[in-house]
C-alpha cells in the first residue's frame, strides 16, 4: 500500500488517515451546511464508502487526503489533500476544517504545505481547487493561497464548480 508522507508545518502534523478519524468524516457529512462543498450529506455508510475510497485513491494514484492534526493532539481537526478521481478535469487540492477548527488558520497552513509539497516531491505543475458556487470560505481560502478563476465547468458527481488555478512553482518564487 502507498502510505502518506507525514507533513509538518508550524502547528501541525498532515498524517495518513487511520479508522478512528472516521467519526469526524461522518459528523462532516451530517452536516448539511459544511458538507456542501463535498457533494452534501451522506448517510453513514455512505460517508464510511467516501472516507475507504479516499484511502484507496492513495494506493492508485500516489496521493489523497491527509488528516490534519494539531501538534501533541492526534483529533482529527480536519483533512486536506490531492484528489483527482475519475471524471475530474486534473488533480485538484481540497481542504476541510472540522468544526470547532475552522477560522484557526489550519486549512491555509495545511493547503500551503500539501501544495509545496506537490509541487516538490510529486513534481505537479498546477493544481486545482474545484469550488461549488457560493462556498464563499473556500473561495476567500483559494484566492489566499494565490488561486485565480478560471472558468465555470460541469463536475461529474458536484454538477456546476467553480476550477480556481493554483500558481504554478516558479510562480510563487
Amino acid at each position: 500500500m502507498t502510505p502518506a508522507p507525514i507533513i509538518e508545518t508550524d502547528r501541525l502534523i498532515l498524517r495518513g488517515p487511520v479508522a478512528s478519524d472516521f467519526e469526524a468524516i461522518a459528523a462532516f457529512y451530517a452536516d448539511p451546511i459544511r458538507s456542501v462543498g463535498f457533494g452534501g450529506v451522506l448517510p453513514r455508510d455512505k460517508a464510511w464508502r467516501w472516507f475507504a475510497s479516499s484511502i484507496g485513491h492513495w494506493q492508485l494514484r500516489g496521493y489523497g487526503f491527509w488528516t490534519i492534526t494539531l501538534k501533541g493532539d492526534d483529533t482529527a481537526a480536519g483533512i486536506c489533500g490531492l484528489w483527482n478521481p475519475e471524471g475530474w478535469p486534473e488533480p485538484e487540492i481540497g481542504w476541510i476544517a472540522f468544526d470547532g477548527f475552522e477560522g484557526k488558520g489550519i486549512a491555509f497552513e495545511a493547503a500551503t504545505a500539501v501544495r509545496a509539497h506537490a509541487y516538490s516531491a510529486l513534481g505537479f505543475t498546477t493544481l486545482t481547487s474545484n469550488i461549488v458556487p457560493g462556498n464563499e470560505r473556500s473561495i476567500a481560502l483559494a484566492e489566499r493561497l494565490g488561486a485565480k478563476f478560471e472558468r465555470t465547468y460541469t463536475n461529474v458527481n458536484m454538477g456546476t464548480e467553480h476550477l480556481y488555478r493554483h500558481p504554478a512553482p516558479e510562480a510563487r518564487a
